[in-house]
């Protein structure tokens, strides 16, 4: 029993009930797809303006159409070798529109350190899904790193939520960055016939976290969770130059306050 898994199994019954009534419908996969994407520019939008309120409703509703095309198609038959290839090139404008808003907004506040974070942490994001993509034509997996896709959407949505978008930019940014490493890194060594890091011993510790192989709903997949939340809920925004909740304080001033 793990609280990912949990939530998880919580939020199935709702997406059910969604996916039976597109599939009653008949409405076309690819069309939910392309909604996900018109409602993810939607959301980039009002991260552009600071509305992290509406955004975060606004990837709700992205989230949800992005979750349900492929189940879908699943239910109806309609699973296609072209459906897979469009569903990961819209991801991908899916993601850039979010990281696009955020960076019109921090660029008309003349930041740019949060500007070059946000592009930096955009531009990682963008390898994770290649360095797979491009290693899985010449290996039959490569799925190390924590920091994929529905990790990504999450903490945008936990970011717009509580006002934190600066803490959470810097967990993407720099998890994006160790993800692409260990996916390249493990491509050189699957290609040379040489054997994987060991995760016992003194350094098993930090291989197991930061050259991630664990499934998600796990006890350490729940531990990188809370790890993660910590930063993003504990420290004070003023540390981070955070410009949307600059004099409000992190979670642990507020409770021994």
């Amino acid at each position: 029993m793990t609280f990912t898994g949990a939530i998880g199994r919580a939020t199935s019954f709702p997406l059910r009930l969604i996916i039976a009534a597109c599939v009653r419908l008949k409405i076309h996969p690819n069309l939910l797809t392309f909604v996900g994407v018109l409602i993810s520019i939607a959301a980039g939008w009002a991260l552009a303006i600071g509305d992290f309120m509406m955004a975060g409703v606004i990837m709700v509703g992205a989230s949800i159409f992005d979750f349900i095309d492929g189940k879908v198609a699943q239910e109806t038959g309609q699973a296609s070798l072209f459906g897979g290839f469009w569903d990961s090139v819209i991801d991908r404008f899916s993601d850039l529109a979010l990281s696009l808003g955020l960076i019109c907004l921090y660029a008309s506040l003349g930041r740019v350190d949060l500007v070059l974070l946000t592009s930096i942490a955009m531009v990682f994001a963008t390898m994770t899904s290649y360095t797979r993509a491009r290693a899985e034509s010449l290996i039959k997996k490569c799925k190390v790193g924590f920091m994929e896709r529905p990790e990504r959407i999450v903490l945008f949505m936990i970011g717009a939520f509580t006002n934190r978008m600066a803490a959470v930019m810097w967990v993407i940014g720099v998890l994006s960055v160790v993800t692409v490493i260990d996916r390249i890194y493990y491509t050189y060594l699957e290609l040379n016939n040489k054997p994987q890091p060991r995760r016992s011993g003194p350094l098993g510790f930090f291989v197991r976290a930061f050259y991630w192989t664990d499934e998600r709903t796990t006890l350490p997949y729940d531990a990188w969770v809370i790890a993660i939340l910590a930063f993003v809920w504990l420290t004070p925004p003023d540390w981070l130059g955070d410009p949307m909740a600059a004099g409000q304080p992190g979670l642990l001033q507020w409770l021994l306050n």
